[in-house]
């Protein structure tokens, strides 16, 4: 009995040790995890907040939200700009750390959305599959859990990538208890904060990490429904200056669709895209380089939507 439970339990911190199935149905007591993070963002209601806490929260949330934009998709998914093998580590557990998964599951299911999107075989197309399972139904089945290791099979050869995505929860949990500690030290040494351990973790993990999450995939969901369309792609992807804000450059979906192998996802200079202003600063700092443009023909190729 103690076995089985155990064997249960892995299922939470080992990817591979989760059976591969071609069910659509939710495996409950894997995502009971998942579940609980969203319970647990009631928990200001007794822990309070204080200002140590608000900040922590919006810096984790940019943060990881860059993360996500600028790693896991313009990096991981679609290699619009160089890097070292350091850093190119340092941009995965920053991605690991918004509890999306691990950069190979989420570029081998970013890339398999490039090439059916819109249609049936598209894992999170609100066109095909409606709202909630584009919104977060996917992402909970049995059957996206794993993923086509032949989409990424050139991030698969690094070691450390591949370690990473089997173990993806340990960077979330090691962020938990640097929170955790820095809040502790904090209460300690500064008890004019009036934070905590337990408050930071709220506030800095759980809240920030929920609103990370339902920020990102608004572009599953929203994006394939909601805008303009400027150029004339194969799906329904759409322009919204709203969303751009909300994901930082991540709402002009419709660009990105015409062209995904440019970094740049604004392509007018009206298009904020801050994601892709923090990458040119990086470029300038050497960390990266080869940062891809948007070709002019490209840019001007367009044919109004509805």
């Amino acid at each position: 009995m103690l076995t089985s439970f155990c064997n249960r339990i892995s299922l939470w911190f080992d990817n591979d040790a989760v059976p591969i199935e071609n069910d659509a149905t939710i495996s409950w007591f894997r995502v009971a995890p998942f579940i609980a993070m969203h319970i647990i963002c009631l928990m200001p209601l007794f822990v309070g907040y204080s200002a140590t806490a608000l900040l922590a929260s919006l810096f984790l949330y940019w943060l990881r939200l860059f993360a996500i934009g600028a790693f896991y998709h313009r990096y991981f998914s679609h290699k619009t700009f160089k890097t070292s093998r350091a850093c190119q580590l340092v941009f995965a557990i920053l991605g690991a750390s918004s509890v999306q998964r691990g950069p190979l599951w989420w570029a081998a299911h970013h890339r398999e959305h490039h090439l059916s999107s819109d249609t049936e075989n598209d894992a999170h197309s609100p066109v095909a599959h409606g709202f909630w399972w584009s919104h977060m139904g996917w992402f909970l089945s049995k059957k996206h859990f794993h993923y086509n290791k032949k989409r990424v099979q050139d991030w698969a050869k690094y070691p450390e990538l591949a370690l990473l995505d089997r173990y993806d929860t340990v960077i979330p949990f090691t962020l938990i208890l640097l929170l955790y500690f820095l809040g502790q030290g904090l209460n300690a040494v500064a008890p004019s904060l009036n934070t905590s351990g337990l408050q930071l973790v709220i506030w800095g993990f759980f809240v920030s990490t929920i609103a990370v999450f339902h920020t990102t995939v608004s572009i599953n969901s929203l994006a394939h429904r909601w805008g303009k369309r400027r150029y004339k792609t194969n799906d329904n992807s759409r322009n919204s200056f709203i969303l751009a804000l909300l994901t930082l450059g991540e709402g002009w979906h419709n660009n990105h669709h015409h062209y995904p192998a440019t970094a740049r996802q604004g392509f007018f200079w009206w298009e904020i895209d801050i994601t892709y202003y923090l990458l040119k600063l990086l470029e300038k700092t050497g960390l990266i380089w080869e940062l891809k443009g948007v070709p002019s023909h490209v840019r001007e190729n367009s044919e109004q939507q509805p």
